[in-house]
């Protein structure tokens, strides 16, 4: 299991939407997607969902680290 961040932007008919980042701590998506919401204009929410992708990212020390399987 894993966590995926998500965000919902403004004008896509209220889906939430996420990339291909899978990380091991719901606390780790979180904060991929609060970070996205920072940085865009038109995000109005973000979350963690679980998800069955293979761990993938991982944040070391505040930045974003690729995990190698």
């Amino acid at each position: 299991m894993s966590w995926k961040p998500e965000v919902k932007v403004m004008n896509n008919n209220g889906q939430w939407s996420q990339n291909n980042l899978a990380f091991a701590t719901e606390a780790e998506a979180l904060e991929s997607a609060r970070d996205l919401f920072n940085r865009w204009i038109l995000v109005e929410e973000f979350r963690a969902v679980e998800s069955d992708q293979p761990v993938n990212y991982a944040i070391i020390d505040g930045k974003l680290q690729e995990v190698k399987a």
